[in-house]
Formats: structure tokens, sequence, C-alpha cells
């Protein structure tokens, strides 16, 4: 049997932890801090994958990094995941542009801007970049 990998937690780091764990921004920050809990408790890394829902190289993983790091080991570094096709800076005003010329029709406005963006995307991608600008804007207004 392989040894048990743990973590020894102070009253801290344990509070700091059960906070990320219930209010995190992601639910990847809240499913790494439940892991380090569990580990904290002598749980093994395949007990801790089963409960968690992932594999054990990742328990250990997340853990080697909290023990390195901390809690700020825990957060979603910048830059990961998915770049997003439509960009705010570049692209808003031609968005706007086809959005205004095709107000009744959005599958001739994304036509448009496939071509003149040369970009690949989806309808629902264009819709959800309008319900995010959208959103900004009237978070804006409110400020």
């Amino acid at each position: 049997m392989a040894k048990v990998k743990s973590i020894e937690l102070t009253s801290d780091e344990r509070n700091a932890l059960e906070k990320g764990q219930k209010h995190g921004q992601s639910a990847g920050l809240r499913q790494r801090c439940q892991m380090i809990l569990l580990k904290a408790q002598k749980l093994s890394s395949q007990e801790v994958a089963r409960q968690v829902g992932c594999c054990e190289v990742v328990v250990n993983t997340w853990l080697r990094r909290y023990q390195r790091q901390g809690f700020a080991g825990l957060q979603t570094r910048q830059g990961q995941g998915r770049r997003p096709i439509l960009q705010t800076e570049t692209d808003l005003e031609a968005v706007r542009r086809a959005v205004q010329a095709n107000r009744q029709r959005i599958s001739l406005a994304k036509a448009e801007l496939e071509q003149e963006l040369g970009k690949q995307f989806s309808t629902l991608t264009l819709q959800r970049f309008l319900k995010k600008m959208v959103a900004a804007s009237s978070a804006c207004d409110d400020e």
C-alpha cells in the first residue's frame, strides 16, 4: 500500500480553505480547496479523487502546489483557458456596425462579421458577446 501524503494545516490556513471552498470565485477553486481540506483529514489521494470527481494525480499535483505556494497556488492563473473569439478591444465597433445594419437578423450580422473580421464563430458566440457587452454597459450606467 502506498504512503498517504497528507498535510498539517494551521487554523488560519484551514479557515482560508473553508472560506475558499464555500465562497470561491470559480468551481475549480472550490474543488481545489476541498481537495486540500480532505487531504488534511488524512484521506488517501484515491479517496479524495473519488469524492471530488477527478484522478489521484490531479489531487497530488494540487497538494504539491499548495505546499509550495500556499492558498495563492490554488488560484487559477491569469491566461489560463481558451481565448475569446470576439475581443472587446478589437471587435466591438465592427460588431456594433453589423448589428445596427441587421437588427432583426443576427445570422446576417454574423455572416457580415465573419467576412469582415476573418474569424469563424457560431451565432451563439455572437449572442454571448452581445449579452456580455449589454451587461457591461448597464454596469457602467449604474455607477
